[in-house]
C-alpha cells in the first residue's frame, strides 16, 4: 500500500543532547530578544517604554513631585532644629520642580 506522507526521522527518542538544542531552539524563538532592539542596561533599576507622550510623562512627574512634596512636609514637622531646616530646604525644591512640571504641562495642553 502506498504512503502518501514520508516516515519521520529516525532519531533516538532518548538522546537528551538533540532534545535540549531542540528545547534550546524553542525557547530562543519565543522568549530570546529581537537583534533590532536594544537590551537594558543591567544597572539601571526602572525604565520607561518608548512612545509614551510627553503630556503623560509630565502628569506623571507632577503626582510624583505631590506625593514627595506630601512625604518630606510630614517627616519636616517631627524634625527640630537644622534637620527641620535641610527638610523644609528640600521641600522648597520639590514645590519649585512642581510649579515647573506644572507650567510644562499646561503649555502641553495648550497646544
Amino acid at each position: 500500500m502506498f504512503k502518501p506522507t514520508p516516515n519521520p526521522p529516525d532519531t533516538d527518542p532518548d538522546d537528551p543532547k538533540a532534545f535540549d538544542k531542540a528545547a534550546d531552539r524553542a525557547l530562543d524563538y519565543y522568549l530570546k530578544p529581537k537583534s533590532g532592539k536594544p537590551k537594558a542596561d543591567p544597572s539601571q533599576l526602572f525604565t520607561l517604554i518608548d512612545g509614551i507622550d510627553t503630556e503623560a510623562l509630565l502628569a506623571n512627574l507632577s503626582e510624583t513631585l505631590a506625593s514627595a512634596n506630601a512625604m518630606i512636609n510630614d517627616l519636616a514637622f517631627d524634625l527640630d532644629g537644622s534637620r527641620r531646616h535641610i527638610a523644609l530646604g528640600i521641600q522648597q525644591l520639590i514645590e519649585l520642580s512642581t510649579m515647573l512640571a506644572n507650567r510644562a504641562l499646561d503649555n502641553v495642553e495648550a497646544r
